[in-house]
């Protein structure tokens, strides 16, 4: 899985003043969990929109006052109005212990559904994924091959070594449906 290297400065204050005054300097609070203790500091917003404002699930290589750690990020705040990052908590990783992570689900090939009329209709565009860091994928390959009007693919039928989804095994991932020029079609054809 891709990292993004993303460093921070220890906050010696921390208080709703002390956020607010960070904000105004461009900066965002954050706090990085799962060690022995919480860890308290801030990072540029800027240094942040590679990681945040993109569909790809990155480890993140954080460098607080050259204190170096692997994290994920663990939840975002948004300000209601502006839509700007107003805090981030990142979760520290731990090489033996599983985390779970929303990988993105990529369709591989071309649907014969498809081909003759059917409607593409992707339900889920992640997958909640349970594993260890290191087995964890940057996508979920889900083939359309032999997706056929009226077929689905759900999630029970996804099998990966090493690594657990933890969505619901019905739950539909991709599906091909009658369009309605393909039904208008049908029906032209009962017709005559």
């Amino acid at each position: 899985m891709k990292s993004i290297a993303i460093s921070g400065s220890p906050r010696e204050n921390v208080g709703k003043r002390d956020a607010k005054e960070l904000r105004y300097q461009g900066l965002v609070p954050a706090v990085l969990y799962g060690g022995s203790t919480q860890t308290h500091f801030s990072v540029s917003a800027a240094d942040l929109r590679s990681v945040v404002y993109t569909p790809d699930v990155h480890f993140i290589d954080l460098d607080i006052a050259g204190e170096k750690s692997q994290a994920v990020i663990k939840d975002i705040q948004f300000h209601p109005l502006t839509e700007q990052i107003i805090h981030i908590d990142f979760l520290l990783l731990d090489e033996k212990k599983p985390i779970v992570i929303e990988i993105p689900v990529k369709l591989t090939g071309t649907s014969p559904g498809v081909k003759v009329g059917g409607k593409l209709v992707q339900k889920l565009r992640k997958l909640r994924v349970k594993a260890l860091p290191k087995d964890h994928l940057d996508t979920i390959d889900v083939s359309i091959e032999e997706l056929e009007v009226g077929k689905s693919v759900r999630v029970g039928e996804i099998k990966i070594d090493k690594l657990t989804i933890t969505n619901a095994a019905e739950d539909t991932i991709v599906s091909v449906t009658t369009s309605r020029a393909l039904r208008q079609a049908e029906q032209e054809a009962a017709k005559k």
